[in-house]
Formats: C-alpha cells, sequence, structure tokens
C-alpha cells in the first residue's frame, strides 16, 4: 500500500520495463474529463505520453502491456491546471525607459531553476503563461511554458507549427503605467500612444509587404512583435482593472483587430455584457482582501457569475506572488461560493485557460489525443481539505507529494529548495519585475 492515504496497488504485468515506462492505466479514482460528465471508478490509460483512453473502468480495455495504478474511489484525476498569467521564474520585461517595450522578451529572463516552476507543479499547474510586469503600456512579450523537464526555458516552450515559441504580448493600462516622463500622466495619453504605435506597425508591415528585394524598412523588434499582434499570431494579454479602462481595452481591440484576453478586471461585473458582446475572454484573479492598488478597490468575486450569466469565456489566474500558485484551486472555489456554475469553475483552470493560450488541442480536458497532463487529487477539487498528491506532464510525474523534497515545496516558504533572491512580482514598477 502506497502512502498519501491511496492503496495504491501496482499490478504490474510480466514485460519489459521499458514498456512498463511508455503504457500506464490509472483506475479507480472519479476522473473529472471536463469535456464530458465526471466517472465514477474511471479508467485513464496513457501512452508515450500522450492520453490513449479515458471513460468507466468496466468499459476501457486496459491494454496487456499496462502498468496499473489503482485508486481508491475517493481520489479524483483532473486535467492538468492552465494559468494563464503569472510571474514564476523571475521573469522580468522591459526596464524604466519607456512606456512601449514590446521588444522585451520572457524568454529571455526566465530560470528554470527557480522555485517558482516546482511551486506550481505543487498546486497542480502544468501549463503556466509566463508574463512581463505590467508597469509599461507594452510591457513585452510572454512566453507559454509546458512544466516538463527541461534544462533550458526553450525545453519548457510551447511551439507554434512553424516551430517559433508560443507566446502572447504583454498589455496594460490604468495606473500602472501613469507616472513621471517619458512614461504618461493620464489615461487619455496612455491609450494616444497605444493606438499610435500600432498605426505605426501597420505601416511599417506595409512597407514590408511592398518592398522589392532589400529595400523594406530596417529591422525593428518591437514593430515586428506588434506586427504579430495584426496577423493574429499573438495574442494580446491586457492588464486592466477598472471598468471604463476596460472599455478602453475593447476599443482598442476593435480599432486594431487584435486577439485579446482582458485579465484581472476587477470590475468586470460592472461591464459584462458589454466584455461578451464584443466577444473578448477574460482571465480573472479573485483575492480574499484586494489592497495597495486603488483601482482594484471594487474588486468583487460576483465578476465571475456574472461574466459567466452573460455568456463571457473566463478563465482564472494566479498572478503568482500576488496570490500562491499552491493554492491555485481555492480561488475556483471562491469563484463558485459567489455564485459560479461548479462546471464552469472547473473549465476555468483547464480548458478555457487552455483555448486562451492557443494551447487547448494539446492541454486542458482528458480527451484521447491531448497530452497525459494530468492532476491527482486527494478528493474534490473544490474543497479545503484536498491536497494535491501528484502532478503528471506528457506521461511523467513532476511532482510526487510523498517525495520529501517535493513535500518541503508544497508545504514550506516561498523559497523552499532555491536560491531566488526572494523579491516578488511588484505591480507598476519598470524594473526588473
Amino acid at each position: 500500500m502506497l502512502s498519501h492515504g491511496l492503496a495504491a496497488t501496482l499490478l504490474l504485468v510480466s514485460i519489459s520495463s521499458a514498456a512498463l515506462a511508455d503504457t500506464r492505466a490509472f483506475v479507480g479514482a472519479k476522473i473529472i474529463p471536463i469535456d464530458a460528465d465526471p466517472i465514477d471508478n474511471g479508467a485513464l490509460v496513457v501512452v508515450d505520453g500522450r492520453i490513449d483512453a479515458v471513460g468507466s473502468r468496466d468499459d476501457i480495455r486496459i491494454p496487456d502491456d499496462a502498468e496499473v495504478i489503482e485508486f481508491e474511489s475517493d481520489t479524483v484525476i483532473m486535467p492538468g491546471i492552465v494559468d494563464t498569467h503569472s510571474h514564476v521564474g523571475e521573469v522580468s520585461g522591459g526596464d524604466r525607459s519607456g512606456p512601449i517595450q514590446p521588444e522585451a522578451r520572457a524568454l529571455d529572463s526566465i530560470n528554470v531553476r527557480s522555485s517558482g516552476l516546482k511551486r506550481a507543479l505543487a498546486g497542480g499547474i502544468t501549463s503556466v503563461n509566463v508574463m512581463p510586469g505590467s508597469g509599461h503600456l507594452i510591457s513585452g512579450q510572454t512566453i507559454y511554458l509546458k512544466l516538463r523537464e527541461g534544462q533550458a526555458v526553450t525545453d519548457l516552450a510551447y511551439r507554434r507549427d512553424d516551430g517559433e515559441v508560443l507566446g502572447g504580448l504583454k498589455m496594460a493600462n490604468g495606473t500602472n503605467s501613469m507616472r513621471e516622463p517619458p512614461f504618461p500622466g493620464t489615461r487619455a495619453k496612455s491609450a494616444a500612444l497605444v493606438r499610435a504605435q500600432y498605426i505605426k506597425a501597420q505601416e511599417y508591415a506595409e512597407k514590408r509587404a511592398s518592398a522589392e528585394d532589400d529595400n523594406g524598412p530596417a529591422r525593428d523588434l518591437g514593430l515586428d512583435a506588434l506586427v504579430e499582434v495584426l496577423e493574429g499570431k499573438r495574442m494580446v494579454h491586457f492588464h486592466s482593472h477598472r471598468h471604463d479602462d476596460l472599455m478602453t481595452a475593447l476599443r482598442l481591440k476593435e480599432e486594431f483587430g487584435f486577439r485579446m484576453v482582458l485579465h484581472h478586471t476587477s470590475e468586470a461585473y460592472r461591464v459584462a455584457d458589454e466584455i461578451a458582446a464584443a466577444d473578448v475572454p477574460v482571465s480573472l484573479i479573485l483575492v480574499d482582501s484586494p489592497g495597495g492598488k486603488l483601482e482594484a478597490r471594487n474588486l468583487l468575486a460576483r465578476s465571475a457569475p456574472a461574466l459567466e450569466q452573460a455568456g463571457a469565456k473566463v478563465a482564472l489566474h494566479t498572478d503568482d506572488w500576488v496570490t500562491d500558485s499552491r493554492y491555485f484551486l481555492r480561488m475556483a472555489a471562491m469563484a463558485v461560493r459567489a455564485g459560479m456554475s461548479r462546471e464552469a469553475a472547473l473549465r476555468s483552470l483547464t480548458q478555457a485557460g487552455a483555448d486562451m493560450l492557443d494551447i487547448g488541442d494539446r492541454a486542458g480536458s482528458l480527451t484521447p489525443g491531448k497530452d497525459a497532463d494530468f492532476v491527482i487529487l486527494s478528493g474534490d477539487p473544490l474543497s479545503v481539505y484536498t491536497r494535491v498528491l501528484e502532478t503528471w506532464v506528457e506521461g511523467e510525474r513532476r511532482f510526487d507529494l510523498d517525495d520529501e523534497d517535493d513535500r518541503r515545496v508544497a508545504e514550506g516558504g516561498f523559497n523552499a529548495l532555491s536560491d531566488d533572491d526572494g523579491h516578488g512580482h511588484i505591480h507598476g514598477h519598470g524594473g526588473e519585475q
């Protein structure tokens, strides 16, 4: 009998060790696929890092060469959690030299040995959008990471079909980017600067497309990133709190036709119908005691059910360090307490977030053909008593509560097992974070 109360019995078939590593069947637990109804006494079959089959244990044929791992009925298996907005990995973006810096890449600043990535795994997170801070109108390029084993950030990066690293563009409005010149001092000037920069990107794209041979415009890394946004290759992740700032973001999206996810949205409940009508998805953060940011003083958890009822697509995020990745499941419970449906809350942790990061074909649900990213829980995902027992990424166990070091990460301070400098993400500053 294994520890953490699972009574998990390994039924090892007499086959080679190589085959054991490639095919596993997880049986007996309650399975929450997200794209289908929950399954009691379920079976999840994983082959070569991908989901091969999901269903009732009575209906699924377990391959003869599988390692079978059996769980008690109160154990729960659900998809790996997708965090649409985080600052783990000691990420940085633009500096104080100006308010618009789309050329800065999160890719070039992430420390894959940071304890933040392990903390995320301890919370059941398997995919994450790592973002620069929000102290700029445009603070740089985000990166979407799969929390697999890797020695460099490029080992963890999701890739586009053309092989390029997959990520979005971080934008913000409101008070974070408003300060002394060269930064704007008003909301009106903030929007004007962004509008002017996108017009410049449009003109740059037109000149580049019409140029013959080497007669095109000089290469501009910042404008290159904005052109990718205009071409739909890069999603805008827009930090915004007040209802009027949310409407400004919607206007910019409409003017330039870019794809966008609204983030934080403290006052989304005031403009939920407008957001839904614009078909713009929202990534929410819910906190018990909002403080330290005047424009978030009207943050209410009711935004979650308000957006759901309006028909908007909703995900949740940690904004780690603002909230702790290890307790991300708790945020979904807060949304349900505020009136969101259980189904929407669980989807907001999984498939909804995956779709917002353009990785929905690989992550977000326990669907045959998708990557075998899943979490094993001690009980109901929305219960305060539930613990993350194991986190699996592409069929490999990346967190195990039974492991002494992993348990220390799950239960210890933020810097457990790490040489992090302890400096968290500070909204509104244009420096390292």
